[in-house]
């Protein structure tokens, strides 16, 4: 019997380990990522301003799996009724069980010009490169633009922010963040969207809402309500699912399940919980997710081998609980734990702690002290 997880992300290790540890010794797990290396994904923006960090958010997949198979390679396409997964160099995988945990790409909707003339957000090289830009940018003064103001985008900006300081240039260099609903952080509620606003004006970043894209060149943006000067663009303004699932990022059952033998979990799928509740794509869900099929996968091999009824086990539904959320700006940070808000320096220590806890809990324990030691020895206290 084989199980095949797609994609090492938040949802893809924290499922494999789970697998590991459940599933009988002679039941085959095979990991596929078209990197050897997991990424701290929710700390890549960390790399604009601190390219040191990099150490400590990627983590070599065979340090912290003990028996899967690693199989380092691109998923082109992903067959649920044939239980089949086409890879890049040409092999197919056969699986009993899958879950497809291949994260989301940047979505450019159409607009014209946009992913020309844009950086997105979502691997180191991203980061790099929007260092390097940035950089450019201050040896001259203008304008840098991140497009979208969801944590991505307001974590993004809040390091720019703070490398314009850094630089001296910040008289120079604006750092502005659009978005085109009414507020920053818009998924969220009311008095974290006021904290966030808040502590991004303090750091100097010019925030505008209701300011919608509609096209880009390489010196300007065109919204609906004009034209703005760009001399860097950053975009952060949505989500699609991976090419691998053409684009799309499908509607599962409550159990995370697609078909009776594929579950997609985390960013690659749109998410209802077992209360109707829709499920915002982040880290702490993801992981949580990957929890709830850990389980289930485990029921139906155990049925599989070793039932001799023609029922299928029952599923768990997966139920959306997070006990908060946390955003870094610059050097500070903003928290939401239950109903209060924070920020200054517990919130930063809320946010070094998740982090730092999240690599231990993977056994990533070399990487975890690097994150506290890059994290405490930069940035304010206020």
């Amino acid at each position: 019997m084989q199980i095949a997880v797609l994609g090492a992300g938040y949802a893809g290790l924290t499922l494999a380990r789970r697998l590991e540890d459940r599933l009988p010794s002679d039941v085959d797990i095979v990991v596929v990522d078209e990197s050897p290396t997991h990424l701290v994904q929710h700390e890549v923006h960390r790399v604009v301003r601190r390219p040191s960090i990099v150490e400590a958010i990627t983590v070599p997949l065979t340090d912290v799996l003990d028996r899967a198979e690693v199989v380092t390679a691109r998923v082109e396409n992903v067959d649920a009724d044939a239980q089949t997964v086409e890879l890049d160099y040409g092999e197919t995988i056969h699986y009993d069980y899958a879950a497809v945990c291949l994260g989301a790409e940047t979505a450019y909707y159409g607009l014209p010009g946009v992913e020309e003339h844009s950086t997105p957000l979502k691997r180191v090289a991203d980061a790099e490169q929007i260092r390097a830009d940035f950089l450019d940018v201050c040896d001259f003064g203008g304008t840098v633009v991140v497009g979208g103001a969801g944590l991505s985008g307001v974590q993004v900006a809040g390091e720019l922010a703070a490398l314009a300081a850094e630089q001296d240039v910040a008289d120079a260099v604006d750092v502005m963040l659009l978005e085109q609903m009414d507020s920053v952080a818009p998924n969220f509620r009311e008095d974290f969207q006021e904290a966030v606003h808040d502590e991004l004006l303090a750091r100097g970043v010019e925030i505008r809402t209701g300011a919608t894209v509609t096209r880009a060149t390489a010196d300007e943006l065109e919204l609906e309500s004009g034209t703005i000067a760009c001399d860097q663009f950053v975009w952060t303004g949505g989500i699609s699912g991976s090419d691998a699932m053409h684009g799309d990022r499908p509607m599962v059952r409550n159990d995370l399940r697609l078909n009776d033998s594929t579950f997609v979990v985390g960013d690659a799928a749109r998410i209802v919980d077992s209360d109707g509740q829709a499920v915002p794509a982040s880290a702490s869900a993801a992981i949580r997710e990957a929890g709830t099929v850990a389980g289930n996968i485990e029921k139906l091999v155990e049925h599989d081998l070793f039932d001799d009824d023609d029922f299928a086990p029952r599923m768990e539904p997966y139920r959306f609980e997070v006990p908060g959320w946390v955003v870094s700006i610059g050097d500070g940070a903003v928290a939401q734990v239950g109903p209060t808000v924070v920020r200054g320096a517990a919130a930063k220590a809320m946010k070094t702690s998740i982090g730092a806890g999240y690599l231990g809990s993977v056994k990533a324990v070399t990487q975890a002290t690097e994150l506290v030691r890059e994290e405490l020895g930069h940035g304010d206290d206020d």
